[in-house]
């Protein structure tokens, strides 16, 4: 059992602990599970365009779902500028991706800034609580893009280990989610 008074670092050394004692194969079948979760929601197949993640290898591995969804929806990506700032671009198929910083793969095209067009927002985290707050890696970088998205929904997503009892320790820059989705 976790203690809930922990602080954001140390809530991010508690999932990197949780995670390793999953194997690689066991977090790749949870992705694809949790993944089909949200391909089976009302908002994902409603939503012409959406913001997903090039995973990190500790992620729900979105990697080879941005491909499968770029056919039928506009999928944006991020794409780090700043020590604390990224932009959205469009995803334009394998070809278009770089490694960027981070070491994630990102597009490097013109930026996508009609952020009101953007209707589902997935995003990853280190961790989420009940109440859909979210913690992040610490840079802030979804804290700032998700304000600009003034029209989309907020899913979180995450491996059942992120998903803690409680509440995460939050200040009033942590953008909260309108739903956190995982798999039980």
């Amino acid at each position: 059992m976790t203690p809930i008074g922990m602080d954001k670092k140390t809530w991010r050394e508690e999932i990197r602990r949780r995670k390793k004692t999953y194997s690689t194969d066991e977090l790749k079948t949870m992705s694809a599970k949790i993944i089909e979760a949200v391909k089976q929601s009302e908002r994902w197949k409603t939503a012409r365009c959406v913001l997903l993640y090039h995973a990190l290898a500790d992620e729900v591995d979105t990697r080879q779902w941005i491909a499968e969804a770029a056919k039928e929806k506009k999928v944006l990506l991020p794409h780090v500028t700043g020590e604390t700032s990224m932009e959205l671009c469009l995803y334009e198929g394998e070809n278009s991706l770089t490694v960027g910083a981070y070491g994630i793969m990102e597009p490097h095209g013109t930026a996508f800034t009609a952020y009101e067009k953007v209707e589902l927002a997935i995003v990853p985290g280190m961790a989420f609580d009940r109440a859909c707050h979210r913690l992040g890696r610490g840079k802030g970088y979804y804290d700032r893009l998700l304000p600009l998205l003034t029209g989309a929904y907020r899913m979180g997503i995450c491996f059942p280990f992120q998903l803690i009892e409680g509440t995460l320790p939050v200040t009033v820059t942590d953008m909260k989610m309108n739903e956190v989705m995982t798999i039980k």
